[in-house]
C-alpha cells in the first residue's frame, strides 16, 4: 500500500487510480479543494519526495508551478510513497455534505447579467455550511452547477446565490428564462475549503472579481459573530469589475468596520475610483502585508496573478486562500 505523508505529521494510504484528495477524504483527513476536476488551484500542494502520476490534466497549474514541484491533489494519484506540503484543515469543523430538495423563494435581477436567487429548504431540513463555501444546484436531467452561498447562515435556513448569465449555458438559460418562484431543485453541499482561517489580530483582505463577491459577502456578514479575541486588526474589501454596472450591490453599506475599494478595468472617463486590477489597487493602499491574510475569489487568471504579486510584495504564502471560478465540466 502506498502511503502519503503530510508535513503536518498526518498520513494516509492511497490506492492506485484514486486521487490523493479522495484518499485523504477516505481517511477523514481534510485538505483544501474546490472544483475537484483539475481546473482550479485550490488543492495545490508541493511534492517534497516521491512520485505521483496524473489522472486528469492539471489545468489549474502554470508551467512554472509544475516545474517547481507543485501538483493538484484532485488530479493526481501516488505512484510511490509521498511527502507533500499542504495545508491540513482537519482541525476545522466542516459540515457534512448532503443533498436536499430546495424551492426558489425569490428571484431578483441585480444587474442585466446577475440574478439573486433565494432558496429555501424544507422546514425539517437544514444545510449547515461555513461562510465562503459553495453548493451544487442540480437541475433537470441531473445538470449541476456550482454557486457560492452569498449569505451567512441564518435562522430561516435560506440560501442566497448570485448567478451570472453565461451565453449558451444550460443552467444559465434556466435561471434567466425559465425559473420561477416555488420551482423545485436539489442542492448538494456544502463544498469547498474557502472559509476563514485564523483571524485574530490580522489584516484581512478580500479580493473579488465579478460574482466572486458572493462568498466574501457571506464571510463579512458572519464576522460580527467572531469572539472578541478572534477579531481582525482591519478588514479591506477590493472588488473588481469591468464597468460601473458590474458593481451590482453596495458593499460599502454592509455592516462592520471595513475599507471598501471598488476597481474598474474598463472605466468611463467619469469614474473617479481605482482602475486596473484588484491586486494593484490593494498594493497602492497597503504596502505592509506581513500581518495580512488574503482571501481571493473570482477568475483563475486573477487568482494566479494576484497570488504572485502579493506574495512578492511580502504576504506569507501560506496566508493566501482562494476559490477560482472556472468553467463547468461536462455534467
Amino acid at each position: 500500500m502506498i502511503r502519503v505523508n503530510l508535513t503536518s505529521g498526518l498520513h494516509f494510504d492511497c490506492l492506485d487510480g484514486i486521487s490523493i484528495l479522495e484518499s485523504a477524504e477516505k481517511a477523514q483527513i481534510a485538505l483544501p479543494y474546490s472544483c475537484k476536476t483539475g481546473r482550479c488551484s485550490s488543492c495545490k500542494c508541493k511534492v517534497l519526495s516521491g512520485q505521483s502520476r496524473p489522472l486528469v490534466d492539471e489545468l489549474g497549474l502554470t508551467p512554472a508551478e509544475k516545474e517547481d514541484g507543485w501538483i493538484l491533489s484532485c488530479a493526481r494519484t501516488a505512484a510511490s510513497d509521498l511527502l507533500i506540503e499542504v495545508e491540513d484543515i482537519s482541525g476545522f469543523v466542516i459540515p457534512a455534505v448532503k443533498t436536499l430538495p430546495a424551492r426558489i423563494n425569490s428571484l431578483q435581477k441585480l444587474a442585466p447579467d446577475v440574478l439573486r436567487v433565494i432558496l429555501r429548504v424544507p422546514p425539517n431540513s437544514v444545510l449547515n455550511y461555513l461562510p465562503g463555501q459553495y453548493v451544487n444546484v442540480i437541475g433537470t436531467g441531473g445538470v449541476r452547477r456550482s454557486y457560492s452561498v452569498a449569505n451567512a447562515p441564518s435562522a430561516d435556513g435560506q440560501l442566497e446565490l448570485h448567478i451570472r448569465a453565461v451565453a449558451g449555458g444550460v443552467m444559465s438559460n434556466y435561471w434567466f428564462s425559465e425559473a420561477k418562484t416555488d420551482d423545485l431543485v436539489r442542492i448538494n453541499g456544502p463544498l469547498g475549503s474557502f472559509f476563514l482561517r485564523e483571524t485574530a489580530g490580522l489584516d484581512l483582505v478580500f479580493l473579488a472579481t465579478g460574482t466572486g463577491i458572493a462568498p466574501v459577502k457571506a464571510m463579512i456578514e458572519a464576522m460580527p459573530q467572531l469572539a472578541a479575541d478572534k477579531l481582525p486588526r482591519s478588514v479591506t474589501i477590493v472588488w473588481g469589475g469591468r464597468a460601473q454596472d458590474d458593481m451590482y450591490f453596495d458593499v460599502a453599506a454592509m455592516p462592520g468596520n471595513h475599507i471598501f475599494i471598488p476597481v474598474l478595468s474598463r472605466a468611463s472617463s467619469s469614474w473617479s475610483g481605482a482602475r486596473g486590477y484588484v491586486q494593484q489597487a490593494l498594493l497602492e493602499v497597503q504596502q505592509d502585508l506581513s500581518k495580512a491574510a488574503v482571501y481571493a475569489c473570482g477568475s483563475d487568471a486573477m487568482i494566479h496573478s494576484a497570488r504572485l504579486a502579493i506574495v512578492e510584495a511580502g504576504l506569507p504564502s501560506n496566508r493566501f486562500y482562494s476559490d477560482a471560478f472556472v468553467s463547468s465540466a461536462a455534467s
